[in-house]
């Protein structure tokens, strides 16, 4: 069964300790497939939040009612840029005000566009900041680096509008666009153009949207695969066991990474990373491609693993998830599939986020055939 997907037993209402928000970085970073921007700047800002004594309160989407208005923020840009442009918590808020300001409306609730990286944990600072709920769910089960990658949009919602705002003081609204394309095309290049990241506030969407087309539960999917880890650690056990069986995952390939080409280029971090088996692996190579995130991997120039089943990098000690930007010569890692949210597996949603999405020419394959339900 796809985990991922599955209704979570979630409260109506849970407050979030400062523990959930720890493990959700853990679990967020490992969902993130080597994308999203890492958690750790944002876990810090949300411990200082915390400290001062701000909450985040989680709510069950089933509780949204039809009219609720929800805000879906991520940042936007290249991960690489991410971490060398630091920005205060305050910053991620700008586009939901702009948003508020524009539709004449407040918002009753916030979500993560992806639960994957650091924009999962990017709607906690809002919440906790603003005063929001958040959401129980979000719109890829991981995360993807296009606009038209989501579930809302495999589902055909509108896509406008959008509000945009950089740490210069600069703001951007398109209040509309021809499609998910066209949004995505357009809204990049304002990115770029102010530094290749930038907080966001993607298309408003209705209680009754994100019930029926929103990856639910992916909050506390990625908490309880952070308390997976954390225990694992504390226990002096395998994290790796503990993630695979959290997730329901595979474990691919264990080995050292030797090589990384990488480059920031249109607003993505591109590039590909060669590892060299170790353990039962040895004499093998496993090349593993990128556009912020992991797209497909090539086992001695065979495809074994594409998108859009959930291609996670980890630290082999300590469970940890490595992303394309951190990625670097010497690490020891072991190479996981998860398996997808079912809205990607359909014919739309192949066409959205499979590996011709990201210039490959292979009909999609998922390491989990025949098992998904």
């Amino acid at each position: 069964m796809n985990t991922l997907a599955k209704r979570h037993p979630s409260q109506t209402h849970r407050v979030l300790t400062a523990d959930d928000i720890e493990a959700l970085a853990v679990g967020a970073w490992i969902l993130g497939t080597g994308g999203g921007g890492d958690p750790y700047h944002k876990l810090l800002n949300m411990r200082l939040l915390y400290e001062k004594g701000h909450q985040v309160t989680l709510i069950d989407p089933m509780s949204l009612t039809d009219d609720a208005l929800v805000a879906v923020l991520s940042n936007m840009g290249a991960p690489l840029v991410g971490q060398e442009r630091l920005a205060d918590p305050d910053f991620a808020i700008k586009p939901l005000r702009m948003m508020e300001e524009h539709l004449g409306r407040k918002f009753d609730a916030v979500m993560a566009l992806e639960i994957g990286g650091g924009n999962g944990m990017h709607p906690m600072q809002v919440a906790a900041i603003g005063g929001y709920p958040v959401v129980d769910a979000d719109t890829m089960g991981r995360a993807y680096p296009e606009a038209q990658m989501t579930s809302v949009a495999v589902a055909g919602l509108r896509c406008y509008p959008l509000t945009m705002a950089d740490i210069r003081d600069n703001e951007i609204i398109f209040p509309r666009a021809a499609s998910w394309r066209w949004m995505e095309r357009i809204s990049r290049k304002a990115c770029t153009e102010i530094g290749s990241v930038a907080a966001t506030c993607k298309a408003p969407r209705s209680g009754a949207e994100v019930k029926q087309h929103g990856i639910l539960y992916s909050v506390s999917k990625a908490i309880d695969l952070g308390q997976q880890v954390r225990a694992a650690r504390a226990a002096h056990a395998d994290p790796i066991e503990a993630v695979l069986g959290a997730a329901q995952g595979k474990l691919l390939f264990t080995g050292k990474v030797v090589d990384v080409e990488r480059r920031a280029t249109e607003g993505f971090l591109r590039g590909q990373a060669r590892i060299e088996g170790l353990n039962e692996n040895a004499g093998q190579t496993l090349v593993v491609h990128f556009q912020n995130e992991y797209s497909v991997a090539f086992l001695d120039a065979e495809p074994v693993v594409m998108t859009p089943d959930l291609i996670c990098l980890l630290d082999t000690v300590s469970g940890e998830g490595i992303g394309t930007d951190v990625l670097r010569f010497g690490q020891r890692v072991s190479v996981l599939a998860l398996p997808a949210p079912e809205v990607f597996l359909t014919e739309a949603g192949l066409s959205a986020v499979g590996p011709r999405a990201f210039g490959f020419d292979l009909d999609f394959t998922s390491v989990f055939k025949g098992e998904q339900a």
